[in-house]
């Protein structure tokens, strides 16, 4: 595979500021409306609300409790690596630029149509076709020429995930880079060394931050996935794929996972933001693509409040640490 796509477009992304003008906000709205889940339902379009539903079964990776497992004995070392004095940063929330700030998804029914898909890495990448409605919300707007421009399409009856790198229509279907399914009833990991529509192996849609648990449930109950600019040519589980060619030990590997600090007092932040900060106490964050450093995905919705968001931004790396590591994967 060709490394160099994985590294993230960061011009847009180091700075990022998520305030909105109301107008562009209400447009956007208008193609947020999905229906609404009654408790333990999922919803269906754009940003639909998963009703408490969580991907994977309970013992699945990206739904482990991390809270008591030791610290790994170069975490210190590791966090340096990205950036102790450098603040988290929502990579997500309202409108940027005229486009949803975040990582869209869509639910669509058992028997959306499924379309053809070409793949650039067809070798690493899951066969078609997938259930890609025409109108898929795509990472950064339809008009978007840089950036990584997923699309992430979850099956509510199938309870299956499909996802697109690099996602562009072509003609009756589309195309992207790299693609993965992945089977929300499984606890089935890619192939070692495989990518999927992230960098790591990774599936994109159970990592993110969403509107719907942070608000709506109050809580939510799994890993996050964040972002550095400089990664390790290595990986551990549940990573299946590294991104980089620097060797030095002290740069983390795709699959590391850090967690805020018991000891870090949340009591202060607003009560959105405390949802957040109690995930990264229990669950942690998955470090899944080079990016910003310390850039944590979430969705776009226009119900966001950036202002609160942005209070993230008092957290610095120093709060955080590393969860002791196995061996790491370097072929």
């Amino acid at each position: 595979m060709h490394e160099e796509r994985y590294v993230s477009v960061l011009h847009s992304k180091l700075d990022r500021r998520t305030f909105c003008h109301a107008a562009i906000a209400s447009s956007v709205l208008l193609s947020y409306r999905s229906t609404v889940a009654e408790e333990g339902k999922v919803g269906l379009g754009p940003g639909a609300s998963l009703g408490g539903r969580r991907p994977f079964l309970d013992d699945n990776p990206w739904n482990q409790d991390i809270s008591q497992l030791p610290a790994d004995p170069r975490s210190d070392i590791l966090i340096r690596s990205i950036g102790e004095g450098k603040p988290l940063h929502p990579d997500f929330g309202t409108v940027y630029q005229g486009a949803p700030a975040g990582i869209p998804y869509v639910v669509v029914p058992g028997d959306q149509p499924k379309v053809r898909v070409r793949f650039q890495y067809k070798d690493e990448s899951d066969p078609g076709p997938y259930p890609v409605p025409p109108d898929a919300p795509i990472e950064g707007g339809p008009k978007a020429t840089e950036g990584d421009r997923h699309v992430l399409v979850i099956d509510r009856d199938n309870w299956k995930l499909y996802e697109l790198f690099a996602a562009v229509r072509d003609g009756e279907g589309w195309r992207a880079s790299s693609g993965a399914v992945f089977d929300l009833k499984s606890n089935a990991l890619r192939p070692a060394g495989w990518t999927s529509a992230d960098a790591a192996g990774l599936p994109i849609f159970p990592g993110l931050v969403r509107y719907d648990e942070v608000v709506e449930q109050g809580a939510i109950h799994h890993a996050l996935r964040f972002t550095c600019v400089r990664t390790r040519r290595a990986y551990i589980a549940p990573a299946r794929h590294f991104a980089s060619n620097k060797t030095d030990p002290d740069l983390p590997p795709m699959g590391m996972r850090v967690r805020l600090k018991a000891s870090y007092d949340i009591a202060r932040y607003p009560a959105s933001v405390q949802v957040i900060l109690k995930c990264l106490k229990t669950y942690g964050m998955i470090l899944a693509d080079n990016g910003g450093d310390w850039f944590i995905s979430g969705d776009p919705n226009p119900r966001w409040n950036d202002d609160e968001l942005h209070a993230i931004k008092q957290v610095k790396g120093r709060d955080l640490e590393v969860v002791q590591m196995g061996p790491a994967v370097t072929r």
